[in-house]
């Protein structure tokens, strides 16, 4: 079984919980101070146990002063601290010095012996580890990724598309990387000097929109008190996005139509005719075709839009990328964090068996708070709280 450290100054605690412990089958070690207890953690790696209840309030060492000076050792060696003062102020800072979690005395003898199970899972089946990397070995934090033969096409598509001048129709799911992929087609096109505009088109109503696009004079319409330079005109020499344009309303869209046919249009409240050099990439997470039926999306539009197609796959349909796709995000977030950060085969595993509907975006989100769960180390199944599930089990927070 496992290598408990108790410290604590009061003996007969000391000498119940190892009684209790080793019932279970644990060896139990007992230290009456800090500096003793912190001897015991600092030997050879061999030696040092796997566990750790530390009481805060002790004389010579304090138990604030254990956790700072075991620092990042804290990833490897769960503490568990004990008090007998069960304010906020002691629960939060114990946490924040590192401690994987807290009892206040007296407790229970059953939740020791809960606790030291959970806490100890984080020593066994790591499946990854991260931390202290290189970030210029990570490559950049918002880059497309993936192995899957799908995502294999998309990538050749993306070369092929990249080097000319064509109108390119992103479409996909929402959070399957629209965005990534826009980027990615101006940053390796010869527009990559230029500025790459993004805009949500669902974002403002239309009238906000309209100027936002094509700009507007002074006095163009009530609050319009000086001269504004629309996206367009921003894009110039570069490439503009529009993201979620199936929202645009159907007057946007005749002005949109004319832009894609000449590169041409007037700002609100002038009869200057703008002429620009923009490559247009639009996304959608919307079936354009039905909304075409539907009289809902011009399709004169439709047509000069979906000149190149590119269509993102679902996550569900590329499961084999989940894991690196894992890695990349916890890597991530162990580096801005400054944070050791693990991931068990069994959490792995119960990633794969969700459907995420909403794809790589709701990936990253599940394992930022699967993070915050797990205390910043070792992410177990039972930190990972998916969106479709009706709310989140808070006691889980205390299981960190």
């Amino acid at each position: 079984m496992s290598k408990i450290l108790i410290i604590d100054d009061e003996k007969a605690l000391r000498q119940a919980m190892a009684q209790i412990l080793n019932d279970v089958g644990h060896t139990v070690v007992e230290a009456a101070d800090g500096q003793q207890g912190l001897k015991i953690i600092q030997q050879d790696a061999a030696s040092r146990p796997d566990l750790v209840f530390l009481d805060l309030k002790m004389p010579k060492t304090q138990g604030s002063e254990v956790l700072k000076a075991l620092g990042k050792t804290l990833f490897e060696l769960p503490v568990i601290v004990m008090t007998a003062y069960g304010t906020s102020r002691t629960a939060i800072e114990a946490m924040q010095l590192g401690a994987y979690d807290y009892l206040i005395k007296p407790f229970d003898m059953d939740d020791l012996v809960n606790l030291t199970q959970k806490a100890l899972a984080h020593s066994h089946a790591l499946a990854y580890q991260f931390g202290e990397a290189n970030p210029e070995a990570l490559g950049h934090p918002e880059e497309l990724l993936g192995r899957s033969p799908a995502m294999a096409s998309v990538f050749k598509l993306i070369g092929r598309v990249a080097q000319v001048n064509t109108t390119v129709l992103i479409t996909g799911e929402s959070g399957t990387g629209k965005e990534l992929v826009a980027s990615t087609l101006h940053t390796t096109s010869p527009r990559s000097r230029g500025p790459l505009v993004k805009v949500n088109c669902a974002a403002l109503p239309e009238h906000l929109l309209e100027a936002e696009l094509f700009g507007h004079e002074k006095g163009a319409f009530t609050g319009a008190n000086h001269l504004r330079i629309g996206r367009f005109e921003q894009a110039n020499g570069g490439t503009i996005f529009l993201d979620e344009v199936g929202e645009l309303s159907l007057v946007i869209q005749g002005k949109l139509l004319r832009v894609l046919q000449d590169k041409s249009f007037e700002r609100l409240g002038s009869n200057q005719t703008k002429t620009v050099d923009i490559r247009i990439i639009a996304a959608t997470n919307r079936n354009l075709e039905q909304i075409v039926n539907l009289n809902q999306f011009r399709e004169d539009l439709y047509y000069r839009l979906n000149v190149v197609r590119i269509e993102l796959p679902p996550l569900r349909d590329r499961l084999e990328d989940l894991e690196q796709l894992t890695q990349h995000f916890l890597s991530y977030i162990a580096l801005r964090n400054n944070m050791k950060m693990g991931i068990t085969g069994a959490a792995i595993e119960k990633l794969r068996g969700y459907s995420w509907p909403g794809n790589a975006r709701e990936l990253q989100n599940t394992l930022e708070r699967a993070a915050i769960l797990s205390g910043g180390r070792t992410v177990l199944p039972e930190h990972l709280i998916f969106s479709q599930e009706k709310q989140i089990d808070l006691s889980i927070v205390s299981d960190n």
